[in-house]
Order: C-alpha cells, then structure tokens, then sequence
C-alpha cells in the first residue's frame, strides 16, 4: 500500500510538471504569434505623427486679429542672428494661416499679416495686403512652406542608385571609436538651407539629436509618417513607396559602436514590416558587418555616425 501512494504521488507530481511546461509553451507559442502577426500588419499597429502636407506647415502657437492686423506667432527656434530669409518664409507661411482661418473668422478689414517667434515672441516680418480682406494666390499647388524642390531627398538617394556598390558607398571608421561620444551636432556642418528648413518647420538644429533630425526631415521632403510599435521606428509614405526606419540614439555609458543586437532586430523588424525599404540611423559607429549587410540586401540602408555628414551633404541644400 506505502509502495502504491508513492507512485501515485510521483505520478501526480510528474501530471503536474507536464501540464506546467505544457501551458508554458502554449503561451510563449502564443505570444510569438502575436508578435508576428504584429509585425506583419505593418502600418496598422502605428500611431500617426503627420501626414504629408505638414511638411508646408510651420507650427503655429498663437494666431490673433487685432484691428487691421492678424498676427501669427510660429513655435519655430530661431537663430543668434536674424535670418531675412527665414523671416521671409514666415511671413508667407503667416499668410496661409490667414487664408485657413478666413472661413470662421472675419478678416475684411484685416490689411497687414504679422510673423512673430522666438522666446519672447518678437516680431520678424510683416506683409501688406493689396486691399482689406484681400490675400495674394497661393504659392505653387499647395500653399504654406516647401523645401522640397531646392534639394535631394536624402532618403529616397541612396536607394535610387542603381548599379552601384553600396559595400564602397560610405567609409567606415578604421581606428577604434572613444569610450564616450560627444554631441554628435558638434562634429556636423549643417548648411545654412538645412539649419533654416529645420527651424521653420520646429526642430532646433543646436539642438541636434537623433528622432528630431529624422523626423524633421521627414516632414520636409513631404512624407507622411507613422510611429511604430517599437520605439524610434517609424514607417514613412511617399510616392507609393514606404520605408522602414529605426533610430538607435546614443546615450552616456552606452558601448560608442552600432551593436550586432541593433543591427539583427532591425533587420527581423524590418523584414517582416512589409516596407519597401529599410533604413537604420544613429549617431554610434558602425561595425564592419553592414557593408556585407548593405552588399547583400540592398533594399537596407546603414547611416552610422561617421555615413551622417554624407547623408546631410547629400541633400545639397545651400
């Protein structure tokens, strides 16, 4: 009788172990199908940033009629010096604003459109209208800023090149990268286009770090972009043509080079994202791998800290 009770017990211990690491498979089962099926949907999982046409739109903080002037104040950073051109764009900008809000308010006595900025708001240019209530055409097809026609899209360039060896494309650092890395903004030239497209569409370029950069540019070339599950990646839209793109920020006390880990998950995200294109951008350098990567998938892009001077000069913006 003792014998029996402990094979008995045994046996329900054994019951007990075969369900526990039963259910535990079910659920990690579960759970990789969920992440797939995640993964899969693409866009659906995403949080929309902006879409397309704000990249025409500067941010607008205040907007008030007081007597003959309708006064516009942007949330743009602005400069040490003053920038007439920048002012000028604002000043166009200002009057689309007017133009969106002529339908719920009245504007026929309105005759002068005021740009201010900056912290405090002060004033940086004003247009005089024809007549009261009276606003010039729109500018091209669709009204507010552009940047797009005076320089190269730097995200469409790279994958536009074809026949050529992307292996040789950018250069890699030979020597070994610092323990600790600098602000990357302090080892960039950012032309004068760049810094004042930048400005006018919100991003301070003193400022510099990794999401901002390529969110800001993003907007300026006129993609429409949506946040993705995981977070600094994005899926961006234009021209039928989505591109998949992961920032891996540097931050203090993180290892200065792209690591392997970085590298493998963006590319399984990327590969199951549906995108026609992937992109990974950070200010860490880049291990030797990503010209074999780049040789052999060459719908994937590597803009590593040492690639980002070339990915900005690409644009050509003066």
């Amino acid at each position: 009788m003792e014998t029996f009770i402990i094979v008995l017990v045994f046996a329900g211990v054994i019951f007990l172990m075969f369900n526990m690491f039963r259910n535990r498979s079910k659920r990690m089962k579960a759970a990789a199908q969920e992440s797939r099926a995640a993964a899969a949907q693409g866009l659906s999982i995403s949080r929309d940033l902006f879409e397309a046409e704000m990249g025409h739109r500067a941010p607008v903080e205040e907007f008030h009629v007081v007597g003959n002037e309708a006064r516009v104040t942007f949330g743009v950073p602005l400069g040490e010096s003053d920038d007439e051109i920048l002012n000028d764009l604002l000043a166009d900008e200002a009057i689309e604003v007017l133009r969106d809000r002529r339908h719920t308010l009245p504007i026929e006595d309105v005759d002068t459109v005021v740009a201010l900025a900056g912290d405090p708001p002060r004033e940086l240019s004003r247009r005089k209208l024809h007549a009261p209530g009276v606003l010039p055409e729109p500018l091209g097809d669709v009204g507010g800023l552009s940047f797009r026609h005076i320089a190269h899209d730097p995200f469409a360039a790279p994958f536009e090149d074809e026949g050529v060896d992307h292996a040789t494309l950018y250069t890699t650092r030979s020597d070994a990268p610092p323990d600790e890395l600098g602000p990357i903004r302090a080892e960039l030239d950012i032309p004068k286009g760049l810094d004042r497209g930048m400005r006018a569409l919100g991003t301070n370029p003193d400022e510099l770090n990794g999401p901002d950069f390529v969110l800001s540019l993003l907007r300026m070339f006129g993609y429409g972009v949506t946040e993705q599950a995981y977070e600094g990646s994005y899926m961006a839209l234009k021209g039928g043509v989505s591109t998949y793109i992961v920032t891996d920020a540097y931050q203090p006390g993180d290892h200065p080079e792209l690591e392997e880990r970085v590298i493998r998950r963006f590319l399984g995200d990327f590969s199951t994202s549906g995108a026609d294109r992937g992109m990974l951008i950070t200010d860490k350098y880049s291990p030797f791998m990503i010209h074999e990567i780049e040789t052999n998938q060459p719908k994937v892009r590597f803009v590593t800290r040492e690639r980002i001077q070339r990915f900005i000069d690409s644009m050509s913006l003066g």
